[in-house]
């Protein structure tokens, strides 16, 4: 193989998002390997000359399981170059990029890896998907005094496909 791809989703678009990534990989004419951390914790990375790394971000973290992915796989992601792709509500408005940053920011000091590319992706509002009090934290906390009422809108897909799209052929191109 010669792209890895790591991921963990709660409700289902850092999945998606996956997907997309490997289908472009192979567009590329290059092998590509998936994995959802939330069914194995442990990979061979041998194979890998590139590894993208996909998480969503709830509560202000991204999933233990896939942080302790990294942290357990740490040395083997250093090895080779890696990009991350920090998924969140946050990154889908200006005001809140500095908010998407800082959960990077934490999980690498968290996790003790700073992959080399990172990439702050839109992420989506799952139409019944919540419960009441996520609901409340999503309209009252994530989406707070920003133009968009989830009650009206229902399922919204903020996430810029294009802007993966460039950012990974970007990334796989890039052999400095």
């Amino acid at each position: 193989m010669s792209v890895f791809v790591a991921f963990a989703t709660v409700e289902g678009q850092t999945g998606k998002i996956a997907r997309f990534v490997s289908e472009e990989v192979r567009s590329t004419g290059r092998d590509v390997a998936v994995l959802d951390v939330d069914q194995t914790a442990s990979a061979d990375l041998s194979g890998a000359r590139h590894v993208v790394l996909a998480a969503s971000v709830h509560e202000r973290r991204h999933p233990r399981n896939f942080e302790a992915f990294l942290t357990a796989s740490k040395e083997e992601l250093q090895a080779r170059p890696t990009m991350l792709l920090s998924v969140s509500l946050s990154a889908a408005f200006p005001e809140g990029m500095a908010e998407a940053e800082d959960y990077v920011t934490e999980m690498n000091m968290r996790t003790g890896l700073s992959p080399d590319v990172t990439l702050l992706v839109p992420g989506a509002v799952q139409e019944g998907a919540y419960d009441y009090y996520a609901q409340q934290v999503l309209k009252q906390v994530v989406l707070r005094d920003r133009e968009f009422d989830p009650a009206k809108v229902g399922e919204h897909e903020f996430t810029d496909w294009e802007a993966i799209r460039s950012g990974l052929h970007a990334f796989l191109n890039d052999d400095s």
